[in-house]
């Protein structure tokens, strides 16, 4: 379920943006365009945290990889946790990292 906080005419113009990309070339256009080089690394970052979580690796083994803060791997279990379930929807749908 989506939070209702974050339902607005402009978040779904962003998401139906983002359904348009079909390949990682045009993924990394876009989010060159929309996002700033930090913003994207703290994206991927969140996603890679989320993975290693997921993994069950530690939290020192999450440090040492992402260079994550303790606070922003809080941030990403918690969300794992109790959040919208986004980070599993993905996960499904990824093939496995090697």
């Amino acid at each position: 379920m989506v939070n209702p906080k974050l339902r607005d005419e402009l978040n779904d113009q962003l998401c139906e943006a983002v359904l348009q990309l079909n390949t990682v070339e045009e993924c990394y256009q876009f989010f060159e365009d929309i996002c700033t080089i930090s913003e994207l690394k703290a994206m991927s970052q969140r996603l890679e945290v989320a993975r290693m979580l997921r993994d069950h690796h530690t939290y020192d083994d999450i440090v040492s990889r992402t260079g994550a803060s303790t606070a922003t791997i809080s941030r990403v279990k918690r969300c794992l946790n109790y959040g919208a379930d986004g980070y599993e929807l993905v996960f499904d749908r990824l093939p496995a990292k090697k």
